[in-house]
């Protein structure tokens, strides 16, 4: 027997591998392909304050070695999410997290403000990737100081675990991890997408209606791994890796990085099963190399 436990802050997942938010809906949109319950977690599709129709089509494109996506956070705001899909899902019996989502500050605190009363919900996703609609657009995460100040105020507004999900698009994502760190973060999830874009020479037209949207894949994997182990190297708090996994080797290279626990994200659209391939591919893993606990493997690169 193999021990796949992990803690992330307060919380004990059952194994290190979650679906990661945008990807895999709500989780429902998935259970016809496996059993939920085996999953260490699940970062539910992004949420904001009010309904969101998110942008034009199209807004999704194909890329050598992964994808891009402009969906712009498209979902029926937090309420419709507690009320609605939130009593069909706690049932299973893995953790949910919510993705927090705002362009100004008061709209993050006031997602947080209505998560933080749902009882069985152990931690919410702070995402800082969001553009600040007072700063012109600029996303929180970008800006040490921006990127500190929203987590101040929903470290003021949230009594429960909070996870904080980096963006890639920074000089240093050591500077912006130490600052989130520093104003009361539990854990950081890392990375968001790389910022790219596709053209139709055909037409000389860009593909995405946004012109430029979210570079997902393996195409991104070595220096999302890069980013975990410089940021492993930085704090002290829980990281959560995710960037480009599409197998179990990939997931146990995140962990060795210094991942606590690992999202995977576009090869879901690949494989709905993915997922599960993963933990058993941990598990194989594990018992090739004698290994008995996973935690042994968090940070435990040889350099």
């Amino acid at each position: 027997m193999v021990d796949l436990k992990v803690k992330v802050d307060k919380l004990e997942f059952k194994n290190p591998v979650t679906a990661a938010s945008g990807t895999f809906g709500f989780g429902e949109e998935f259970a016809d392909f496996m059993d939920l319950n085996d999953l260490g977690g699940i970062f539910v599709k992004g949420l904001t304050l009010h309904n969101r129709e998110g942008n034009d089509y199209p807004r999704m494109a194909e890329t050598p070695a992964g994808m891009l996506n402009a969906v712009g956070l498209q979902n029926k705001g937090v309420d419709y999410f507690i009320n609605t899909i939130y009593p069909r899902i706690k049932h299973w019996d893995t953790e949910i997290f919510p993705n927090v989502n705002g362009s100004i500050i008061e709209d993050y605190i006031e997602v947080t403000e209505k998560l933080n009363e749902v009882e069985s919900i152990n931690a919410i996703e702070l995402n800082i990737s969001c553009p600040n609609v007072k700063e012109g657009g600029m996303a929180f995460g970008v800006n040490c100081a921006s990127a500190i100040t929203v987590t101040e105020a929903i470290r003021k507004a949230y009594d429960k675990t909070l996870i904080v999900k980096l963006s890639p698009n920074v000089t240093d994502i050591t500077e912006i991890a130490k600052g989130v760190e520093g104003a009361g973060a539990d854990a950081v999830s890392l990375v968001n997408t790389f910022l790219g874009m596709a053209i139709d020479a055909k037409t000389r037209k860009p593909i995405l209606s946004t012109i430029t949207g979210g570079l997902s894949g393996p195409a991104i994997k070595p220096i999302a791994l890069r980013m975990v182990w410089q940021v492993y190297n930085a704090v002290k708090i829980p990281i959560i890796g995710m960037g480009g996994i599409m197998n179990a080797t990939d997931a146990i290279e995140f962990m060795l990085a210094g991942s606590s626990a690992i999202q995977i994200g576009t090869a879901n659209f690949i494989d709905p099963q993915v997922c599960i391939k993963v933990i058993d591919g941990i598990k194989e893993y594990m018992l090739e190399h004698r290994v008995e606990k996973i935690s042994d493997l968090i940070g435990a690169m040889e350099v």
